[in-house]
C-alpha cells in the first residue's frame, strides 16, 4: 500500500486520466453518431455497450504487452516505408473512417426521409459490432502511450476505468447535443474525416502531430457554438408580417 503516499503515482495517475479522455474523444463522436442510428429506446444501452468494449479492449491490450510490441515490428517494405501490423490496423481504420463518415454525411445531406429510412435499417447487434471493431483502432494509440508514460499496469487500467467512466457520464449529453444540432453532427463527422486521414497517414509513417488535431477540431467547435449564439436571437424573433406597398400587416393578415 505504498503507492498510496507516493506522490508520483498520483501525478502518473492524474496525467494518464486526462490522456485518455482526451484521447477518447473522438471514440465518443463515433459511438454516439452510430448509437444515433439505433432506435431511441436502444441508444443509451449501444452507447453504454460501446464504451464498455472500449475499455475492455484497452484493457485487454494492455495485458497482452508482448502482443503489443510484436504488432511494431516490420513485416514488408512499401517504398522504403516498413509496414508493420500496427500500421496495417491504422490505415485499414483510416480507410473505414472516410468511407463510414463520407456515407454519412451523404446520408444526412439527402433528406429526412432517407435519413429515417438509413436509420430503421440499423441493427443493434450490427452497429455493436462496428463499435467494438472500431475500438481496436481507437485503442491502439492510446494503450501505446500509456505504455510510454508508465511503467505500472495497474496504474494504466485504473487510469482507462475512470476516463471511461467520466466519458460514460457525458456520452448522453454530447449524444443529444450532436441530435439537436445538425450543423454539430456535420461538424463531428468532418472530424471523423479528419481522424481517418490522420491514421492513414500514421499507417505511413508519416506522424501529424495530435496537438494540431485537436487544435482544428476545439476552434470549430468554438466558431459554430458563436455561429449558434447567434443565430438564436434570430430563429426566436417575431416574424412581421407585411402587406401590400411594404405596410405592416394587420393580426388578421390585411394590410
Amino acid at each position: 500500500m505504498d503507492w498510496i503516499t507516493d506522490p508520483q503515482v498520483w501525478i502518473a495517475l492524474v496525467t494518464l486520466t486526462v490522456l485518455e479522455i482526451v484521447l477518447g474523444i473522438d471514440n465518443i463522436i463515433f459511438i454516439s453518431i452510430l448509437a444515433g442510428k439505433l432506435p431511441h429506446h436502444q441508444q443509451e444501452r449501444g452507447r453504454v455497450m460501446g464504451l464498455g468494449l472500449a475499455m475492455l479492449t484497452r484493457i485487454v491490450l494492455l495485458l497482452s504487452l508482448s502482443v503489443i510490441l510484436r504488432l511494431t515490428a516490420p513485416l514488408f517494405t512499401v517504398l522504403g516505408n516498413e509496414i508493420s501490423g500496427r500500421d496495417l490496423i491504422l490505415v485499414a481504420g483510416g480507410l473505414f473512417l472516410l468511407v463510414k463518415s463520407t456515407r454519412e454525411i451523404h446520408d444526412k445531406l439527402e433528406g429526412a426521409a432517407e435519413h429515417h429510412t438509413a436509420r430503421a435499417a440499423a441493427s443493434f447487434t450490427g452497429v455493436i459490432v462496428q463499435i467494438a471493431l472500431f475500438d481496436i483502432v481507437f485503442s491502439l494509440d492510446s494503450v501505446i502511450t500509456a505504455i510510454g508514460m508508465a511503467n505500472k499496469v495497474g496504474i494504466m487500467v485504473a487510469a482507462i476505468m475512470i476516463a471511461v467512466g467520466v466519458m460514460m457520464l457525458s456520452a448522453r449529453s454530447i449524444s443529444a447535443f450532436i441530435e439537436e444540432h445538425p450543423t454539430v453532427k456535420i461538424l463531428a463527422l468532418s472530424f471523423l474525416l479528419l481522424i481517418g486521414v490522420a491514421l492513414i497517414a500514421e499507417g505511413f509513417d508519416v506522424h501529424i502531430p495530435k496537438g494540431y488535431i485537436y487544435f482544428a477540431m476545439a476552434f470549430s467547435v468554438l466558431v459554430e457554438l458563436l455561429n449558434m449564439r447567434l443565430r438564436a436571437p434570430q430563429a426566436s424573433a417575431p416574424v412581421k408580417l407585411r402587406g401590400p406597398y411594404g405596410k405592416a400587416a394587420r393580426p388578421d393578415g390585411s394590410a
